[in-house]
């Protein structure tokens, strides 16, 4: 049995949710959201809120169960709150900023890498070493992350590179005479 499963997401005042099927749209003060659920489980909506329940006692219904109610989850949050993200560049030289619709990234190399903000998402820069990404769409605010800390990761030695506020970076020593 699933313990996440088994709750129905709330839906909170101000927002509207509608289930066709296996679609769940859901429309709220910062936007509006659609996810199509696996046909593993079903969704239903009542007094308490968006119930989801799998199908069948299989194995992978169970363990969709759980997923797709946190997805939904994720969906109602997202258009009522939010979610941001916020990048740390450490290194001498390295810096970002958001210019038009592109962030321009000076990370080391020969040239300066610009990344096109996708639909949906803002990125802006408080500080030049700072990024915060924010949207209403999780995964693309994940997505969009990881992208570009992918561009430099931080490496072991220096700490040098992109990573994510909080993040701990392993240390390695260097080598010895």
């Amino acid at each position: 049995m699933s313990r996440i499963g088994k709750r129905p997401v709330a839906v909170p005042s101000g927002v509207t949710a509608n289930v066709e099927g296996q679609t769940v749209k859901v429309k709220g003060p910062k936007g509006a959201l659609q996810l199509v659920l696996h046909d593993d489980v079903s969704v239903s909506m009542d007094k308490a809120g968006i119930k989801v329940e799998p199908r069948h006692e299989t194995k992978r219904a169970l363990s969709q169960w759980g997923t797709a109610r946190t997805l939904v989850n994720n969906v109602v949050n997202g258009v009522t709150k939010g979610f941001e993200e916020k990048l740390e560049i450490t290194g001498v030289g390295y810096r970002a900023a958001v210019q038009g619709k592109q962030l321009n990234l000076q990370l080391g190399f020969s040239h300066d890498v610009n990344y096109p903000i996708p639909q949906g998402i803002t990125i802006a820069t408080p500080k030049p070493t700072e990024i915060v990404i924010t949207g209403i769409d999780k995964q693309q605010v994940g997505q969009v992350a990881a992208e570009i800390r992918g561009w430099r990761p931080p490496e072991p030695y220096k700490g040098k590179g992109v990573k994510y506020a909080g993040e701990y970076i392993f240390r390695k020593e260097g080598k010895k005479k």
